[in-house]
């Protein structure tokens, strides 16, 4: 059963995502700066919506993804108001300077957030990693429970056969959720690469 997820930066979208049955929602604030974590007010709405499972992102900031160890007690922070508000997951990726997955601090993380306890999403940070094969079984060793990735590409079309090859390699480990140009026009085609989720 192919899990579906929406992107969503105001009230108005997590109502839409309510309406049209979408099981989950990411919920963001700054999209200029391609998502940052929202406001307690936002979470706070998001949660009081019935039928929807509420993934909250986890990034204090735009930019990069190479943080400072105040960042990151900053992202533990965040994570642990995310769960007093009730939200069902959180969503953050973590990288070093080499273009590698930052695995010391990412399983800090995640052990933060598996004391709620919430899932643990490694967002897009990952397609700019050197290698998605390496960086699949380092997200894995942390113990992430999804990889939220188009493959390496600006859009999961254009990544289908990496995604297809992450898919093959995740053997059950861990869920794909294809994300970044995901639609009505493609997502069956998106599907049949054998991911466990669309981000919308």
């Amino acid at each position: 059963m192919m899990t579906t997820e929406l992107c969503t930066y105001t009230r108005n979208a997590c109502d839409i995502a309510r309406r049209t049955g979408v099981e989950r929602i990411e919920l963001c604030a700054a999209p200029l700066e391609g998502g940052t974590t929202p406001s307690a007010g936002l979470i706070r709405y998001a949660r009081s919506l019935p039928g929807l499972r509420l993934s909250v992102m986890i990034r204090p900031r735009g930019g990069d993804f190479l943080y400072t160890d105040d960042e990151v007690a900053l992202m533990a922070e965040e994570i642990r108001l995310a769960r007093e508000y009730g939200a069902d997951g959180v969503v953050f990726g973590l990288l070093t300077p080499d273009g590698e997955v930052d695995e010391t601090r990412t399983a800090q993380l995640v052990l933060v957030a598996e004391a709620g306890p919430m899932q643990t999403t490694f967002h897009r940070a990952f397609d700019m990693t050197r290698d998605s094969r390496q960086a699949l079984e380092a997200v894995i060793r942390t113990g992430c429970r999804r990889v939220l990735t188009s493959g390496g590409r600006n859009t999961a079309q254009e990544g289908i056969e990496t995604l297809r090859a992450l898919a093959a390699q995740a053997t059950g480990r861990i869920e794909i959720m294809a994300g970044s140009g995901v639609g009505p026009s493609n997502a069956r085609l998106l599907a049949a690469t054998g991911v466990d989720a669309l981000h919308f």
